[in-house]
């Protein structure tokens, strides 16, 4: 880890906060223990994230996205593992990139882990993110808290999603720690588990543990999930019918706008907020362990 001082910001996108570390040549070391250090809400800036912001072509994962998209998001979870993806730290990527003078407001392409995503910075503030196609493998888990279980469905945005409807967000228990599944071996990696209850037609609302950060204001690609779960459970597929769906799904952080189009595509749709800027102290830095 290099001693010279590290500039950051924080940011946040409806309460989903990361830190945000500038790195445009890919020149700062960023081991899972620092990460984890730079995350803690106690001892360090505090984040359900890190968001590692470098160029695609100076950056070994990224460097075949180069051509489609000059910036790459490192994400990384606030335990210091890394993440294909994240939908909330997307639009606040895409904030960080304007605010800083390095891209315009219109259209965007983001590197990723789990893909090139389309951006849109819309001139009313609102990031509108192309997060892809949803996979819906067909085995699901069963989710059980406090006694009670429930079915949940198997969702993939590029990272692993289990959605399982509730009758109240209350019995979702505390989400610091892993909702017990089963079969485990549906997902190996680990999972995302939302909790969702009905707040009104097309409208949701849920909870969710996030893999490797417990329970989150809110969570892009898992809105997205529960918003796909959502349409199939209430009969719905635009590809099927042509039409695209929309649900407004509530966080406990904010609302965020999905829409599934009819070629598969998921849009998202919501804010990003920048509220915080300095720099880490190095000498800090030197008593981490790595």
């Amino acid at each position: 880890m290099s001693t010279s001082q590290i500039a950051f910001l924080k940011g946040h996108g409806t309460e989903n906060d990361f830190v945000i570390v500038p790195d445009p040549d890919d020149a700062i070391d960023l081991p899972a223990s620092v990460v984890a250090r730079l995350c803690d809400r106690r001892a360090g800036i505090g984040g359900d994230g890190l968001l590692h912001v470098v160029r695609s072509a100076a950056h070994p994962e990224a460097r075949a996205m180069a051509g489609e998209a000059e910036w790459f998001m490192d994400y990384r979870n606030a335990d210091g593992s890394i993440a294909e993806m994240c939908g909330n730290g997307v639009r606040v990527f895409a904030h960080y990139l304007k605010r800083a003078g390095l891209v315009e407001e219109g259209d965007l392409a983001v590197a990723t882990r789990g893909g090139v995503k389309k951006v849109h910075i819309a001139k009313g503030g609102d990031i509108t993110v192309s997060m892809g196609r949803a996979l819906l493998p067909g085995a699901g888990v069963t989710v059980t808290v406090d006694g009670r279980s429930w079915d949940a469905r198997n969702v993939n945005m590029g990272n692993p999603h289990a959605v399982a409807f509730v009758d109240d967000l209350a019995h979702a228990g505390e989400l610091r720690s892993v909702p017990p599944f089963t079969p485990a071996a549906v997902y190996p990696d680990g999972v995302n588990i939302e909790f969702v209850v009905d707040r009104g037609p097309r409208h949701v609302a849920m909870r969710v543990h996030e893999r490797g950060s417990g329970e989150t204001r809110s969570c892009g690609t898992g809105a997205c999930a529960v918003a796909v779960a959502a349409a199939r459970r209430d009969g719905a597929d635009p590809a099927q019918t042509g039409t695209p769906v929309t649900y407004t799904v509530d966080l406990p952080g904010g609302t965020l706008l999905i829409t599934e189009q009819p070629d598969g595509e998921i849009e998202m749709t919501g804010p990003a907020v920048i509220v915080a800027e300095g720099m880490i102290d190095p000498a800090w830095l030197e008593t981490v362990t790595i």
